[in-house]
């Protein structure tokens, strides 16, 4: 046999490889798509298999009066969340990047101040911000307590992802700009900002993501009104219909179609510069 057939074949590490990681993907995603499937059973059909015909009726129940009737607000209260928690995530997180750029006395301890938070348990940083407002006697709400709480979760990985992007920016474009007349405020505008626009809206999209689901951080510090997530967790325990796999599947749709415009736009970006960039060169 030649030489050259001997070296195309892979080793058996290679097949061992390929099935452990079919078997963590069986194992991550899973859960996700039985939940899906009996999202869609039928109505006289239980939260287990075999499926009793196929339905849309557990959709329906979501929308309707009842122990339903809170999910839509619920739902339109996380939404309310988890944008304002994206764009103060994006303007601290960018106003960081750009500050980080140049060593000054106390940036390492200030930066593993503000990430910190990252290995304390959820509950136990929810409990000291609802304990804080406790003792200064303010009522905790959505947008207080539970905002800042969920901001002790996004920012982290926000500053992580932007200090990524910025020490890939070439900072000649900046220098070219100030050699033609811009001001600093203009070269934010026109250069640096469209420069790291993919990365400003990869982190937006993660800020909200990470919002949109989260529980032990909030559920201390949210106040009398319920996000989805905790509205979602009180009918669990008390109620085991396949409405909750429907949740899980319309929560998850809105959650790619909002992954989904995020890619687009970046892409469309990415191309616009290409273009850019063909016609400087």
């Amino acid at each position: 046999m030649p030489a050259s057939r001997i070296s195309d074949k892979r080793p058996w590490t290679f097949y061992a490889l390929a099935t452990l990681f079919g078997a963590f993907l069986l194992f991550l995603y899973g859960p996700m798509f039985v939940i899906y499937v009996l999202s869609f059973q039928g109505p006289n059909g239980g939260v287990t298999f075999p499926m009793v015909g196929t339905s849309l009726v557990w959709f329906r129940e979501v929308f309707q009066k009842g122990q339903m009737a809170n999910l839509p607000v619920a739902f339109e209260r996380s939404i309310a969340l988890g944008a304002v928690v994206s764009v103060l995530t994006v303007i601290i997180s960018v106003a960081a990047g750009l500050g980080f750029r140049r060593r000054f006395p106390g940036s390492g301890v200030l930066f593993y101040l503000a990430v910190a938070s990252l290995v304390m348990p959820s509950l136990l940083v929810g409990f000291g911000i609802g304990l804080g407002f406790q003792f200064l006697g303010l009522q905790p709400s959505l947008f207080t307590s539970a905002l800042g709480a969920q901001l002790t979760w996004t920012l982290p990985f926000g500053l992580f992802a932007m200090f990524a992007v910025v020490n890939r920016f070439n900072r000649s474009w900046e220098e070219a700009a100030t050699d033609l007349g811009a001001n600093a405020w203009q070269r934010l505008r026109h250069i640096t900002i469209p420069i790291l626009l993919p990365g400003i809206i990869g982190v937006a999209m993660a800020a909200f993501t990470l919002s949109y689901d989260e529980y032990a951080r909030t559920t201390l510090t949210i106040g009398p009104k319920n996000t989805l997530p905790l509205e979602i967790y009180a009918l669990i325990s008390s109620d085991t219909s396949p409405t909750l796999f429907a949740i899980g599947t319309l929560t998850t749709a809105v959650s790619f179609l909002a992954i989904t415009v995020s890619l687009l736009v970046v892409l469309r970006l990415q191309r616009r510069r290409g273009r850019t960039l063909a016609k400087v060169g």
